[in-house]
């Protein structure tokens, strides 16, 4: 990349904004505000994908206006969507059973802390967004419709009714609403949505005619309750189908971006139809992103219950962790997971090293990208200096974590002064030492699994692979001697022998093997802890303990034999 094809900060969103801004300039259209949009689904406990949709189009915003054009998010809850299935994790979750089809907004808020269930979803993914500091326009589909800010386009879809069904069946091969029209009333007798099937437009009154009725939803049958009536689509409340609704909001709200999952593709394809061809408003530039799948490879969802909240999240990373994970890059499948937190963590701190030109990179393009992701993660405000509190590894935080339990704030900082990692605790340095205690409190079943999973590839010659051997065999062996050195002698103290010069034995094995001790400390930092650097490891491997480093060495070099 030369210094004439870099576009605003070096990345993608940079190249998506500029994108969109050539596009609109194509088109003609006024360009004194972009506003982009972000739907919320408010019918389940919100993940971090739904947070991710709002978040990247935060950062086009940002982009937009780094390019000197004013931009706004509008990040809109759908929450007269009505439920389709009780999602997992819900109190007392038989209790909605009697509510499923009816609008979410119209539903009694099980947490009991909200107006509605929907108001509580659409809040925990703005409490999410909040801790993030995205700012946003935020907008109901309860106010839009009962407010009639979509009437125009409900009336110029509707008057198209034949049109759009057979654009519908011959785009996608859906052929309802070839009988039905792309409009559900909510049903005047038992508050239903989807059963309400509505099969005539009077124009004239601006009224649809509709019945209730029996409909499959996920596979299920839902009751209607045989109803006959009509609703004025100026007065009373009712929706338009996906098929047609994203087209009718783009056209409300002047939206000229909308990032889209490859779960909706097809009515993303059709409301652009619509959008050019019914309402004559150019639909917005979009960007298709692949969806975050859990560990076993599904994806991740609010019915199925495998989320991962913001909310849960920041108990044990932080606001840049999620912003890196969701910055870093939008195409392609990636499984996601709670101990994607410790890299993550770490690649901040590297970011931030390289920000600041602490590390050094030998190709420009590469360090321009890596630059501005940094300053994206920052949300376009990054700190003018390095900060002076030291870099500590989390992953260093959650090994020491797992040994200290009892007083661990205190025990755990001055080990890391004792490292030379840090010269006093500070505020950050705590904080982070509570985000990784939680963290390893919470994993300490799967942290071994998951480091394994996890751990970084390396090459490792014969060589090296004796002076492993040789450097486990002599922790074991130390671990079974009388007096083992050790710099702890349990959680509740910090009373210290002195320990062993393992730091020498380690150097001296280096040395007889004709190892180069810096890679050969280098190698060890992979192994125990997964990252390149650490603390004096030395005093680190007494205190997690000679002979589990010593079995976890020769375990590491049994599985890259068998690979």
């Amino acid at each position: 990349m030369t210094e004439q094809q870099i576009i605003g900060k070096g990345t993608w969103i940079d190249k998506l904004a500029q994108e969109m801004i050539t596009r609109e300039k194509s088109l003609g259209r006024n360009t004194d505000t972009l506003y982009v949009e972000s739907g919320l689904g408010a019918s389940g406990i919100p993940h971090i994908g739904s947070l991710g949709d709002a978040v990247r189009a935060y950062g086009v915003k940002l982009a937009l206006q780094n390019l000197g054009y004013a931009s706004e998010l509008v990040a809109y809850s759908d929450d007269l969507d009505g439920l389709r299935k009780i999602p997992e994790g819900i109190p007392d979750s038989h209790l909605l059973e009697k509510h499923i089809a009816k609008p979410v907004s119209m539903i009694p808020d099980p947490f009991g802390c909200h107006d509605s269930y929907g108001m509580h979803m659409s809040s925990l993914l703005l409490d999410g967004l909040d801790r993030l500091n995205i700012k946003y326009q935020f907008r109901r589909a309860y106010d839009t419709y009962s407010k009639g800010i979509l009437q125009t386009q409900i009336h110029q879809i509707l008057t198209n009714r034949q049109k759009i069904g057979a654009q519908i069946q011959e785009m996608v091969g859906q052929e309802k609403y070839q009988t039905f029209l792309p409009y559900y009333p909510v049903c005047a007798n038992c508050g239903k949505l989807y059963t309400a099937q509505a099969n005539n437009y009077i124009e004239s009154e601006r009224k649809v005619s509709y019945k209730c009725t029996d409909t499959k939803i996920g596979g299920k049958t839902i009751t209607g309750c045989t109803h006959i009536g009509e609703a004025d689509i100026t007065k009373d409340l009712g929706k338009l189908a996906w098929k047609v609704e994203f087209a009718a909001r783009w056209s409300a709200f002047d939206i000229r971006f909308e990032a889209y999952g490859k779960d909706i593709m097809d009515s993303v394809k059709v409301n652009d139809w619509v959008a050019d061809n019914i309402l004559h408003t150019p639909h917005p530039h979009h960007i298709k992103y692949e969806m975050f799948l859990d560990r076993g490879g599904k994806k991740i969802s609010k019915s199925l219950g495998n989320v991962i909240t913001s909310q849960r999240w920041l108990r044990y990373g932080s606001p840049e962790s999620i912003l890196l994970l969701l910055y870093k890059r939008i195409t392609g499948a990636r499984e996601l997971g709670f101990d994607d937190i410790p890299h993550l963590m770490d690649e901040y701190n590297e970011l931030e090293n390289i920000y600041f030109g602490k590390t050094k990179l030998d190709n420009q393009a590469k360090a321009t990208k890596l630059k501005g992701l940094y300053e994206y993660v920052n949300l376009l405000n990054p700190p003018k200096q390095l900060p002076q509190t030291p870099h500590v590894s989390y992953q260093l935080l959650v090994e020491l974590a797992k040994i200290f339990k009892e007083n661990r704030t205190t025990l755990i900082t001055k080990k890391l002064i004792d490292y030379h990692t840090i010269k006093q605790g500070t505020p950050q340095i705590i904080h982070l030492i509570e985000l990784a205690g939680n963290y390893a409190d919470d994993f300490k079943d799967q942290l071994a699994q998951s480091q394994d999973q996890k751990r970084i590839q390396i090459e490792i010659n014969s060589t090296t692979k004796a002076a492993l051997n040789q450097l486990a065999q002599i922790l074991i062996s130390l671990a079974s001697s009388s007096n083992p050195p050790t710099t702890t002698t349990n959680n509740n103290t910090s009373e210290t022998q002195e320990p062993l010069d393992i730091q020498n034995t380690i150097y001296q094995t280096a040395k007889s093997n004709d190892i180069p001790p810096k890679d050969f400390f280098q190698i060890l930092y992979q192994i125990i802890l997964g990252t390149t650097k650490g603390p004096k490891i030395g005093p680190f491997i007494c205190d997690i303990g000679l002979k589990k480093v010593g079995c976890t060495i020769q375990e590491y070099i049994q599985k890259e034999e068998k690979e």
